[in-house]
C-alpha cells in the first residue's frame, strides 16, 4: 500500500511529463502550417490586393478579423506582446480601410492560395490532416481563451487545403492564449517576454524593431528582469531566469496538452505521421531564427 500510494505521484507526473511533451510537439507540426500566412508570398500578397499595402496592415487586419472591429486596446491585450503605440499605428485605421468580414475572407483565400502552392500533389494528405485536427479540436474548452475561440467560432471551410489552415489556427491561438495566461500568472509583461526570450536565443536586433518597443521600454524591462534576479549585471541571462522561462514553456505545454490527452496517443500519432511532411514543405518559407518561437529546422 505505501509502495502503491509513494508511486502514484511519480505516475502522475510522468503522465503530465509526456502530456506536456506531446502538445510541444503538435505545436511544431500545425504552427507551420499556420504562419504561411505571415510569410508566403500568396498570403501577402493578397492582403496588398486588399488594399492593405505594408506587411503590418494585413497581419493587424487578419489576425484581429475574428474579434470583429476591435480598437486598439483589446488588440494589444490579446496579442500581448506588442507595444502599444506600435499597435496603435494600425489599429483601429486599417478598419477604414477594410471590415472584418473581407479581412477574414482575404486571409483565409490567401492562405489557402499559399498551401496550394506548397502543397502541391498532397491535397489528399491536406485534406485528411484536416479532418484529424478538426477532431482535435473537437469540443475543446476555450474558457479564458479569446483569440481561440473567435476562431473557432468562424465557419469551417469545404475546401481541404482552407480547413487545414483554419484547424491548425484555431490550435496555435488557443495555444497562444494559454502562454499568454502562463507569462501574466508568472508576473511577465508583454515587453519582458520578448526580452527574456532574447536573451535565450533570438536577437533583439530582430525581435525589437517587429514588437515596436523604444529603447527605453526594452531598458526598463531590463531592469525589472534583473531586479527579480533573472538577468546578472551584464545583462545576461541568469539561472533563475532560465528557470523562470522554463516553467513558463512548461506551462504553456500543459495547457496545450488536452486535445491530445483526449484523443490519445495512437490517433495523435497518427496525426504527426500525416502532418509532418506537410508542416515540411510550409517550414520552407519561414524565417529561422524565427518571430514566432518555433524551434530551427531539424
Amino acid at each position: 500500500m505505501a509502495d502503491a500510494a509513494g508511486a502514484m505521484p511519480t505516475a502522475v507526473s510522468n503522465a503530465a511529463s509526456t502530456a506536456a511533451s506531446t502538445a510541444r510537439r503538435m505545436w511544431t507540426l500545425f504552427e507551420p502550417v499556420h504562419a504561411v500566412t505571415y510569410f508566403a508570398a500568396d498570403a501577402r500578397s493578397a492582403y496588398e490586393q486588399a488594399g492593405l499595402r505594408g506587411f503590418w496592415r494585413g497581419y493587424f487586419a487578419g489576425r484581429a478579423a475574428p474579434l470583429g472591429a476591435a480598437n486598439a486596446a483589446v488588440v494589444t491585450a490579446s496579442f500581448f506582446n506588442f507595444a502599444p503605440a506600435f499597435v496603435a499605428r494600425a489599429i483601429p485605421g486599417v478598419w477604414d480601410l477594410i471590415t472584418p468580414a473581407d479581412a477574414l475572407r482575404v486571409r483565409l483565400e490567401g492562405a489557402t492560395a499559399a498551401l496550394r502552392g506548397l502543397l502541391a500533389g498532397q491535397e489528399a494528405a491536406a485534406a485528411a490532416a484536416a479532418d484529424l485536427l478538426w477532431r482535435a479540436i473537437g469540443e475543446l474548452d476555450f474558457s479564458g481563451r479569446v483569440l481561440g475561440a473567435a476562431d473557432a467560432a468562424l465557419p469551417v471551410p469545404e475546401d481541404g487545403l482552407a480547413r487545414l489552415w483554419q484547424a491548425a489556427t484555431v490550435l496555435r491561438e488557443h495555444r497562444g492564449d494559454g502562454h499568454f495566461a502562463a507569462l501574466a500568472a508568472a508576473d511577465v509583461d508583454g515587453c519582458e517576454a520578448v526580452a527574456l526570450r532574447c536573451l535565450m536565443d533570438l536577437r533583439k536586433e530582430n525581435m525589437q524593431p517587429v514588437r515596436g518597443w523604444t529603447d527605453e521600454a526594452w531598458d526598463d524591462a531590463l531592469g525589472r528582469l534583473a531586479a527579480r534576479g533573472w538577468v546578472d549585471g551584464d545583462g545576461a541571462l541568469c539561472g533563475a531566469g532560465r528557470e523562470a522561462h522554463a516553467a513558463v514553456e512548461a506551462a504553456t505545454d500543459e495547457a496545450a496538452s488536452r486535445p491530445w490527452a483526449r484523443l490519445g496517443p495512437e490517433v495523435t500519432a497518427q496525426i504527426a505521421e500525416v502532418l509532418a511532411p506537410l508542416a515540411q514543405a510550409c517550414a520552407s518559407v519561414l524565417p529561422f531564427p524565427s518571430p514566432i518561437g518555433l524551434p530551427g529546422r531539424s
